[in-house]
């Protein structure tokens, strides 16, 4: 069974967004609870992927766990006992995550190691890659000659706008623009090594962060399959598109129909649902060794 749209009664709703519903607990926190909706080209699918909100929080929790020792982060211990009587703990607790209210600074913190996606198409237009220049003669999936932070303009209602450093340090100023790109590469780097262990590639990713009580904090989700791509390192190759562990089919699919890219958008048909829940949970289980059965 899939869960779309979360029902919590007696709690107050934070914000919904494209994937999460989060609530307000009164105290300084957040029940942040992970649907299973999908989004593509910045549209919600009709089609929910079952188990996909159970993942992103399984794999966020292992990640926050892993990486505390670089950077604070905003999980807190579950307390389910704190909640209204008529909110379901048994099917919330899977895919929520109690968190510390943080103000969150809107900018995406991205860190790419490959040319994939945007990043290989600026620089088969332009030679870039977030406006900085890269050596002639990469190719698509070429590993850069070092980890790039690239960072955004966080848009809760469409595309991030890509900036860069410069800019960034004129909108948060150049202390705080240092700490987030150093923060950034030093999360990449820890991750990459680990992934590298498990047989996989960290492709890129993006973070968040938040400022609490004058701390600076990670927020949101970390390394899941919505904010990371992840390749099979026995199969990369230079020169032609990776598959990777997230949406990939959802959108190899949309691109085969006659789809204006704005809602609503076209179901999607039982083996993309079912191939994408499989990519997921095998995210979850090769990088994080997490055994996540399907429960439907």
């Amino acid at each position: 069974m899939s869960i779309t749209t979360i029902e919590a009664p007696g709690l107050t709703v934070f914000r919904r967004g494209k994937v999460r519903d989060t609530f307000d607990l009164g105290d300084g926190t957040l029940l942040m609870v992970a649907t299973d909706r999908i989004s593509a080209f910045d549209v919600i699918l009709p089609s929910p992927i079952p188990e996909k909100g159970r993942v992103l929080t399984q794999m966020s929790r292992w990640w926050f766990n892993k990486t505390g020792h670089i950077v604070p982060n905003h999980l807190l211990p579950d307390d389910p006992d704190s909640l209204p009587t008529g909110v379901d703990w048994e099917a919330l607790g899977p895919r929520s995550m109690r968190v510390i209210k943080a103000e969150r600074i809107d900018i995406e913190c991205v860190v790419r190691d490959y040319l994939a996606g945007s990043g290989w198409k600026e620089y088969r237009e332009s030679g870039t890659l977030a406006g900085v220049d890269l050596p002639s003669g990469l190719q698509e999936s070429s590993r850069l000659p070092q980890s790039q932070f690239t960072p955004a303009i966080k848009n809760d209602d469409g595309h991030d706008e890509n900036i860069s450093t410069a800019k960034l340090a004129e909108i948060v100023g150049e202390d705080m623009a240092s700490r987030l790109e150093l923060l950034s590469l030093d999360l990449f780097a820890f991750a990459a090594e680990h992934c590298r262990s498990r047989g996989m590639i960290l492709v890129d990713t993006k973070f968040e962060f938040g400022l609490h009580e004058g701390n600076l904090i990670l927020i949101d989700e970390i390394f899941t399959p919505d904010s990371s791509r992840y390749w099979e390192a026995s199969e990369w190759a230079e020169g032609r598109s990776m598959p990777s562990f997230d949406k990939q089919p959802v959108r190899d699919w949309l691109e085969t129909q006659t789809w204006d890219k704005k809602p609503p958008a076209p179901e999607l048909p039982q083996d993309v649902i079912e191939g994408t829940r499989d990519r997921y949970i095998e995210a979850a289980r090769r990088v994080c060794g997490l055994e996540l059965k399907p429960t439907s």
